[in-house]
C-alpha cells in the first residue's frame, strides 16, 4: 500500500480544528444532496463511521429493535432493496461512487449488530462498505476517537455532528479542497486495510450472533426523545432522506 495513504493521521485533528459552516440536520442533508447532484462533482464519496452506537429515533427499524422485534427490523431493511438499487444507479449516472468505512470494536456492540443487518442489504444492493478493526487505528486516536466524517469528491469535508446521546445534529461543512484530498486519501488507506463487509458479516454477525440475545447495553433507555429537547431548537429529527435511513 502506498505510504502516502496511511501516514497522515493528523489530518483528522485538522478536520476538528478547521473553521466551517455549521448546518443543522435538515440543512446538512439538503446541502449534501445539492453537492451530489452538482455536475462538477464526480468520483468517490467517502464516509467514515467510528462510534459504536447512534440514536436512530424516528427510524422504523430502530423502533422495532428497541421494542424487541428484531425480525421486523430486518424485514424493514429487506424492504429497502429496490430504493437502494435505484440510489446506486442514480449515483453511478452522476459519476459518483459511495464508499463507507465502518470501524468496529470487538465484540460488536448491540447497536453495531443491528446496523450490520442494514449494511448487508446496502452491500447486496451495490454499495461499497468495508469494516476496519478498531485496533488498526488506536495509534491514530491519541485519547479521542476519529471524527465521523464525509468527503465529497476531493472538494468538501463534512464533520458529521451528534448530540451527547449520539442522535444526529447536522454537520460542519469545510470548503477546503486541499484538506478534502488529504482526508479522502487517509480514509482510502484505511479502507485498503479493512475487511470486506460480507466476510465480517458472516463471521461476526450471521454466525456468532445467531445464538445471542439482542441486548440493550449502551442503548437509550427509551426511544423517541425529541432531539431539540437535548440540544436546542432548530435541530429536530427529520424524516428519512429519499426513503432510506441516512444520518
Amino acid at each position: 500500500m502506498p505510504e502516502s495513504l496511511t501516514a497522515d493521521p493528523q489530518v483528522f485533528d485538522e478536520v476538528r480544528a478547521s473553521d466551517g459552516r455549521l448546518l443543522d440536520r435538515a440543512a446538512y442533508h439538503a446541502d449534501a444532496k445539492a453537492l451530489r447532484e452538482s455536475p462538477e462533482l464526480t468520483g468517490d464519496v467517502w464516509k467514515l463511521e467510528r462510534s459504536q452506537r447512534f440514536d436512530e429515533s424516528g427510524d422504523e427499524a430502530w423502533e422495532a429493535y428497541l421494542a424487541g422485534d428484531m425480525g421486523r427490523a430486518i424485514a424493514i431493511f429487506e424492504g429497502e432493496r429496490e430504493r437502494l438499487r435505484e440510489q446506486v444507479a442514480r449515483y453511478r449516472a452522476l459519476g459518483l461512487r459511495m464508499r463507507r468505512l465502518r470501524v468496529a470494536e470487538a465484540p460488536p456492540s448491540p447497536y453495531l449488530r443491528w446496523e450490520m443487518h442494514s449494511h448487508r442489504v446496502f452491500v447486496e444492493s451495490g454499495y461499497d462498505i468495508a469494516v476496519l478493526d478498531a485496533e488498526q487505528i488506536r495509534s491514530w486516536e491519541r485519547g479521542r476517537p476519529l471524527p465521523e466524517t464525509m468527503v465529497y469528491g476531493g472538494r468538501v469535508v463534512y464533520q458529521v455532528l451528534y448530540d451527547r446521546e449520539w442522535a444526529p445534529a447536522g454537520a460542519k461543512r469545510i470548503d477546503d479542497a486541499a484538506l478534502a484530498v488529504r482526508v479522502a486519501a487517509a480514509i482510502a488507506g484505511l479502507y485498503e486495510r479493512a475487511e470486506p463487509f460480507m466476510d465480517f458479516y458472516r463471521r461476526e454477525i450471521a454466525a456468532e450472533g445467531a445464538g445471542r440475545p439482542w441486548g440493550r447495553e449502551g442503548l437509550p433507555a427509551r426511544s423517541g426523545d425529541p432531539l431539540a429537547r437535548r440540544i436546542g431548537p432548530g435541530a429536530g429529527l427529520t424524516s428519512r432522506v429519499e426513503g432510506v435511513r441516512r444520518r
